[in-house]
């Protein structure tokens, strides 16, 4: 199957976000074709979630999982952490009260 490039897919995220009215933007630009993408999730309450996506070596499913949760801070330094050693990785931040980050929706798992 073919990927889409990380640039392409993070470009179609902020559409469809933006198409449902949750602001978001890019806090780090990785790598156009290959890099990987983090989510942050910011509740605008203090708290705040990354997630990143997962591959099922058995079965080739894909899926996002938590990478860290709780206070914001914390959430920033796990952030920092993966950045520090994979300078290629793209953040996207989303703002939204409600939760919504839209990645359990067809097409952007």
């Amino acid at each position: 199957m073919a990927r889409l490039t990380a640039s392409f897919w993070v470009q179609a995220y902020l559409t469809r976000l933006r198409l449902s009215d949750i602001p978001a933007f890019v806090t780090a630009h990785g790598d156009d074709t290959a890099g990987a993408v983090l989510v942050k999730l910011n509740t605008l309450d203090g708290q705040a979630k990354a997630l990143h996506r997962s591959y099922d070596l058995m079965t080739g499913a894909r899926s996002w999982v938590t990478l860290a949760e709780g206070d914001e801070q914390a959430v920033d330094a796990a952030i920092g952490k993966q950045r520090s050693f994979d300078p290629d990785l793209w953040v996207v931040e989303v703002e939204d009260r409600q939760g919504r980050h839209l990645l359990d929706e067809p097409g952007l798992e």
